[in-house]
């Protein structure tokens, strides 16, 4: 299956999707891509061309990515809280001449600073509108699923954004092992509150739910009240969130306000236990938390809702196949920690003109995640950190995420995260960098005691510093990288 042909699993007259600027049934759905479609085709787009949207979330956001998958293209979304600058980059690396938009882009600059052509710009509402177009050809025969599909650019934490290549049974064989891992069904109203180009949310408020012909309420920008409000008023039965969104919920909802909830999604970084907690103690309701990365599609493992483990991120969704190994490649016994391998329908063809990139990271038949992890004997996974940001002191390997969790549970503390800093003494050492909750107060003296009492002295970071908010990603997740610019200026 090819990633448009899953518009036909949902039922003509079936709402496909409800937003704020309009909505669709599947067979509206299907026309509105078909619409899109012939006036690509028209402005040059062929087979393996690169086509990027730049948008919020809105419906014309699915009907413009699957008139660019049944045209043989490839789509790279981008993401709309970009520089122009940023965006540029994109559109030179992966050499797009034609981006869908939901509003002009000021690119000229940023393109010519690149030695980059222009590229055409075509607005997202009136690509979908009815058109007398001829329509193009259909793909040829020997064009199959392991033809590429999109290109999901990585944060660039590290450098350059890299390019993770997705066929088209990558994300279609992701979707469906996800869509039964968590039991969605045609009847459900899946609430898309996160951003579409991201491919947690493509993946989990999308794809998944297109594949059994339910609904899904697109929101195009995150605030508590309107996700409550809408939740109640459109009987959303499953929220996609991660867990700055979960947290604000809790607080601000009430048990009426989720009675048509039957679970929430979790993803994008680790869930917090307290926040896990306040939720459940509140709503009683199952959180579904699971793993991915961009170069899986991105779903590796995830809970169940009726068999969910508190701090997993769940069992390898079906079809998946997951290891944990040491620094030589040799799986570790049950319960020890190492590396994340993931192998399955849902991995990368690779990075995106970076051949070096793609054999580091695509080894002996297995992705590499380079997330720490341990397994349960009955193949749950529990992350316990990235590689990358380890701390080694004195020869010791500390986690930043298991003092994290500590701290999350100190009174009147917000949110925390423990980066590494420059020790002349031990190598490396950890740096807190925490917010307190509104009209609370943190003392750092009865903050250290309880940590001693708690994890060996090695691992209690050297330095604590509060401020207002801790700095964030696009997807909720804490910005840590923000945070070591942060400490390289205060000094």
């Amino acid at each position: 299956m090819l990633v448009h042909d899953i518009l036909r699993r949902g039922r003509d007259n079936d709402d496909a999707v409800y937003s704020t600027l309009g909505g669709f049934t599947y067979l509206g759905l299907r026309v509105a891509a078909e619409n899109c479609r012939r006036r690509l085709y028209a402005a040059g787009v062929r087979i393996h061309d690169r086509v990027a949207i730049y948008s919020r979330n809105r419906a014309e956001f699915i009907a413009a990515y699957m008139a660019i998958s049944a045209l043989g293209a490839v789509v790279v979304p981008i993401n709309f809280q970009l520089s122009m600058r940023e965006t540029a980059f994109i559109l030179k690396n992966a050499d797009v001449r034609v981006v869908i938009v939901d509003k002009p882009l000021p690119l000229d600059a940023a393109i010519s600073a690149l030695d980059y052509e222009s590229v055409t710009q075509i607005d997202i509402g009136e690509a979908i509108n009815p058109t007398t177009l001829p329509p193009p050809p259909p793909l040829p025969k020997d064009f199959g699923p392991d033809e590429p599909c999109a290109i999901i650019y990585t944060s660039g934490t590290t450098g350059s954004p890299k390019g993770a290549v997705l066929s088209h049974r990558n994300l279609v064989m992701n979707a469906i092992d996800m869509q039964q891992q968590v039991h969605i069904a045609r009847h459900d109203n899946v609430l898309c509150v996160l951003p579409m180009y991201h491919c947690f949310a493509w993946t989990c408020a999308v794809m998944a739910e297109l594949s059994v012909g339910a609904t899904i309420t697109i929101l195009d920008s995150f605030t508590p009240k309107k996700t409550i409000d809408v939740t109640r008023a459109l009987k959303v039965t499953i929220i996609v969130m991660v867990p700055s969104i979960l947290s604000l919920v809790t607080k601000l909802g009430t048990p009426e306000d989720l009675k048509s909830l039957r679970y929430v999604i979790l993803g994008g970084t680790k869930l917090p236990l307290h926040i896990a907690d306040a939720f459940i103690n509140k709503f009683h309701l199952p959180i579904v938390e699971g793993y991915g990365l961009s170069e899986a599609s991105p779903v590796v493992t995830m809970n169940a809702p009726e068999a969910t483990r508190a701090g997993s991120v769940g069992p390898a969704i079906p079809d998946v196949r997951v290891r944990i190994v040491d620094e030589n490649g040799h799986d570790v016994k049950t319960g020890e920690r190492g590396e994340l391998l993931v192998q399955g329908p849902n991995v990368m063809h690779g990075y995106f003109k970076l051949p070096e990139e793609t054999a580091k990271t695509l080894r002996d038949g297995w992705l590499h995640t380079g997330d720490v992890a341990c397994m349960d004997e009955d193949g749950y996974v529990y992350i316990v950190d990235r590689i990358k940001d380890m701390i080694i002191s004195m020869g010791e390997n500390i986690y930043p995420r298991e003092i994290e969790e500590l701290i999350y549970s100190f009174p009147g503390i917000h949110e925390a995260a423990v980066i590494a800093i420059e020790d002349k003494l031990r190598g490396q050492a950890g740096c807190c960098y925490y917010s307190v909750q509104p009209d609370g107060y943190v003392e750092v003296r009865a903050l250290k005691k309880y940590l001693q009492q708690n994890l060996a002295l090695f691992k209690i970071p050297r330095e604590f510093r509060q401020i207002d908010e801790l700095p964030k990603t696009s997807t909720g997740k804490i910005a840590k990288k923000e945070l070591e610019k942060l400490y390289a200026a205060e000094g």
